[in-house]
């Protein structure tokens, strides 16, 4: 094995993609006395320009999903990355419903990126939508499981046997995007609900510095001048809890969601 650099790189509006893999990369690179380096490609700026990594990097590289993919904001962007052979882990963190399609999509993108993928594995963080689906997740119990991955990697990548693409337990053609239904099983669509901000916002701007997408106006941030991925950033990290959904269809969904998928889901990883 001649990893001499091991990157932590990561799409995270609420912190818990970012926990996941930072602990998992901080664990792959204690035996090889080498810092982590971290890329945090959550903000537009970082956005701007394609990543080039190189042969002897070992990238765990991991973003949330979206209706069971990886979302679908960040493909065009993700097709610049350059591999250069790089080993790669592909890691998705779902919000304890399932991450179907997501770590395929995500490893067959950095496959064809040029990097050599060899490890997967796909984690639990709380609901983008919830504070109580998925609660407090990564968790200690997701942490030690993130750990022992961690070390089941490094002993393949010593042995130098690595078979790449990693393969997992879904192998075939991508399938669609998860679809929410309503009560009847008509399709909802949410698509383009936006936040509303109540009185009490003091209108500091923070939520338009850390929304991924660059599309709360700074100015009035009350206006949207972009998309709204429902990423739950401004909702979640807003220091007077002044932002919030009305939407009744959302509102549904998202009672749906909390009640249907109340079970503790598990991480799945493959090596």
């Amino acid at each position: 094995m001649e990893i001499q650099r091991v990157w932590a790189a990561y799409f995270s509006p609420t912190g818990t993609t970012e926990k996941i893999v930072t602990h998992i990369a901080e664990h792959l690179a204690k035996p090889i006395e080498h810092p982590v380096l971290y890329f945090d490609f959550t903000l537009p700026p970082a956005r701007q320009e394609a990543k080039r990594f190189l042969k002897s990097d070992l990238v765990v590289f991991g973003v949330p999903v979206y209706a069971g993919r990886v979302p679908n904001v960040l493909l065009k962007y993700l097709n610049t990355l350059e591999g250069n052979g790089a080993q790669a882990v592909p890691v998705v963190l779902f919000g304890n419903r399932n991450y179907d399609e997501a770590l395929k999509e995500l490893r067959n993108l950095l496959e064809l990126r040029g990097f050599q993928t060899v490890a997967a594995g796909a984690f639990v963080g709380e609901h983008a939508f919830s504070y109580t689906l998925g609660k407090g997740r990564p968790d200690y119990a997701d942490l030690s499981v993130a750990s022992e991955f961690a070390r089941r990697i490094f002993a393949v990548l010593r042995t130098g046997q690595v078979i790449s693409p990693v393969r997992l337990d879904n192998e075939g053609p991508l399938g669609g995007y998860y679809q929410p239904r309503d009560q009847d099983g008509n399709p909802i669509d949410i698509r383009k609900v936006r936040p509303k901000t109540r009185d009490t916002c003091t209108d500091c701007g923070y939520c338009a510095q850390i929304c991924p997408m660059g599309s709360i106006d700074p100015a009035d941030v009350r206006n949207f001048i972009n998309i709204c991925i429902k990423c739950g950033a401004c909702i979640k990290k807003c220091p007077v809890e002044a932002r919030y959904y009305d939407d009744e269809s959302y509102l549904y969904h998202k009672h749906d969601l909390e009640t249907t998928y109340a079970r503790r889901a598990e991480p799945t990883v493959f090596v």
